[in-house]
C-alpha cells in the first residue's frame, strides 16, 4: 500500500521545493523599481568620485535592497526613487566628476535632484523637464556648462530652483519666471547674458542673480520678493520696479549702471534692513521723514547696514538714517554739516560704522572732549573741512589726504548753489 502513496509524495515535495524557490527568488528581488535601478546604473557610469571621496562606495548593484543602502538615494512606499542626492556636501569630502546622465530622466517619481559641490560638467539635460514631479532642482557649485534648459519651465511643482556657482550661458527662459510654484530661484556667479524676462508672474520669495553679465533694465517683480540680488551685472535705468516690494528683507543692485532717484519707499520698509546700492550712477538727495511721513522718524536699528556709497547723490544728509548701525554715504557730492543726529548715533554706540569721506561735507559737530568709542569706525576725510583730532578710522582707499583742495569745495558750492 506504501508504494501506491509514493507519487504522490515526490509530487508533494515538488510542490514544496517550487513554493520556496518561488519565495527565495522574490526575496533576492531588489526591492527597487528595475527601470530605477537601470537609471542609476547609468548615472554611476558617467560620474565618478573625486580622490578622497567615497560617495559611490555604497552603490553595491547585487544588494538586495538599494533604496536603503545606496548614499544619496531615498525611494517612495512603492520603491520608485523620489530623492537623488549626488555627493555629500560635507566638508572633507572633495565631492564628483564626470558629467550628468540623460537616464536622471527616468526616474520618474523624482521630486528633488541635489548635486553638491564638485568638478561635474557638461550641459544639464534638457530631458529633466520631463520629471513633472521634481520640486527641487540644486546643481550648485560645479562646472556645468550651456544654457539653462527651457524645459524646465514646464515643471508644474517646481519650487526651488538653484543653479549658483557654474558656467551658465545664454538667457533666463522667460517661462522660468511664470512657473506657478516657484518661490526660490538662485542663477548667481555664472555667465548668464540678455535682459531679464520682462514678466515675472512667479509668486518668488528669494531671487538672487549677482555676478553674471545680465543686462538691460530692471521688470516688474512680485511683491512677494523678500530676498533680491542682481548685483554685478550690467543692468541700467531706474530702480522704479523696487517701489511695490514692501516685503523685501535683503535688497542687493551695488556694481551696475542704475539711475535716478532711490525710491523713498524702501526706506518705509521697517523689514528692509540691508541695502546695498553702491556703485551705480544714482542722483538725487537722501530720503526725509518730512517728505516721506512725519510719522516715520527714522531707519535703521540693530544689525542694519545701508551702503550708498560710490554714486551722484547730492544735498545735505538728512537725519534719516541715523539709526542704521554701518552706514557707508563715501564718495558721492554730499555738502554741508553733518547732522547732530549721526555724532549722538555714533558716540553712543548705535551706528558703529559711518563712512563719509570723499564728499564736500563743511562740518562734523564734534562735543569738545568727546572720545570715540573703541567699536566704532568713523571716516571723515577729503571732505570741505579739517577732520576732528583723533578720528583717522578709514580704509586705505580713502587715500591720505585728510581735505580737499579749496578750489574742489568752492567749485562744487558755487554749482551747487546754481542749479
Amino acid at each position: 500500500m506504501a508504494y501506491q502513496y509514493q507519487p504522490c509524495f515526490f509530487l508533494l515535495l515538488f510542490l514544496l521545493f517550487s513554493a520556496n524557490a518561488s519565495v527565495l527568488a522574490f526575496q533576492q528581488r531588489p526591492k527597487i523599481s528595475a527601470v530605477d535601478l537601470a537609471a542609476l546604473s547609468a548615472i554611476k557610469d558617467s560620474l565618478t568620485d573625486i580622490p578622497g571621496s567615497r560617495f559611490f562606495s555604497t552603490w553595491d548593484f547585487t544588494a538586495p535592497d538599494p533604496c536603503s543602502s545606496f548614499t544619496g538615494v531615498t525611494c517612495g512606499f512603492d520603491d520608485r526613487v523620489t530623492i537623488l542626492s549626488l555627493g555629500t556636501g560635507l566638508s572633507d569630502s572633495p565631492g564628483l566628476a564626470g558629467s550628468l546622465s540623460p537616464a536622471l530622466s527616468n526616474l520618474t517619481q523624482l521630486t528633488q535632484l541635489i548635486l553638491f559641490p564638485g568638478l561635474v560638467t557638461g550641459p544639464i539635460p534638457p530631458q529633466l523637464g520631463q520629471l513633472t514631479s521634481l520640486r527641487v532642482i540644486s546643481l550648485t557649485n560645479n562646472r556645468l556648462t550651456g544654457p539653462i534648459p527651457p524645459s524646465f519651465s514646464t515643471l508644474p511643482f517646481l519650487h526651488t530652483l538653484d543653479l549658483s556657482s557654474n558656467r551658465l550661458t545664454g538667457s533666463i527662459p522667460p517661462g522660468l519666471t511664470k512657473l506657478p510654484s516657484l518661490k526660490v530661484m538662485v542663477l548667481s556667479w555664472n555667465e548668464l547674458t540678455g535682459e531679464l524676462p520682462r514678466t515675472v508672474s512667479a509668486q518668488v520669495l528669494h531671487l538672487d542673480l549677482k555676478k553674471n553679465k545680465i543686462s538691460g533694465p530692471l521688470p516688474r517683480l512680485p511683491s512677494t520678493v523678500r530676498y533680491l540680488s542682481v548685483s554685478e551685472n550690467w543692468m541700467w535705468g531706474p530702480l522704479k520696479a523696487l517701489e511695490s516690494l514692501s516685503e523685501l528683507v535683503y535688497l542687493d543692485v551695488s556694481m551696475n549702471q542704475f539711475s535716478g532717484p532711490i525710491p523713498s519707499s524702501l526706506f518705509l520698509n521697517p523689514s528692509l534692513t540691508s541695502l546695498f546700492l553702491q556703485r551705480n550712477n544714482l542722483s538725487g538727495g537722501l530720503p526725509s521723514s518730512i517728505k516721506m511721513d512725519p510719522t516715520f522718524q527714522s531707519y535703521g536699528g540693530q544689525g542694519s547696514i545701508v551702503d550708498l556709497s560710490h554714486n551722484f547723490i547730492t544735498g545735505d544728509i538728512t537725519p534719516f538714517l541715523a539709526g542704521v548701525e554701518t552706514l557707508f554715504l563715501n564718495n558721492n557730492h554730499l555738502t554741508g554739516s553733518v547732522p547732530e543726529e549721526y555724532v549722538k548715533s555714533v558716540y553712543d554706540g548705535t551706528t558703529k560704522t559711518l563712512y563719509l569721506q570723499h564728499n564736500y561735507l563743511s562740518g562734523f559737530p564734534l562735543p569738545q572732549g568727546s572720545t570715540l568709542p573703541d567699536t566704532v569706525s568713523l571716516c571723515l576725510s577729503y571732505n570741505c573741512m579739517v577732520p576732528p583730532v583723533g578720528i583717522s578710522a578709514c580704509p586705505a582707499s580713502a587715500g591720505s589726504q585728510p581735505s580737499r583742495p579749496q578750489s574742489q569745495c568752492s567749485v562744487f558750492t558755487h554749482r551747487g548753489s546754481t542749479n
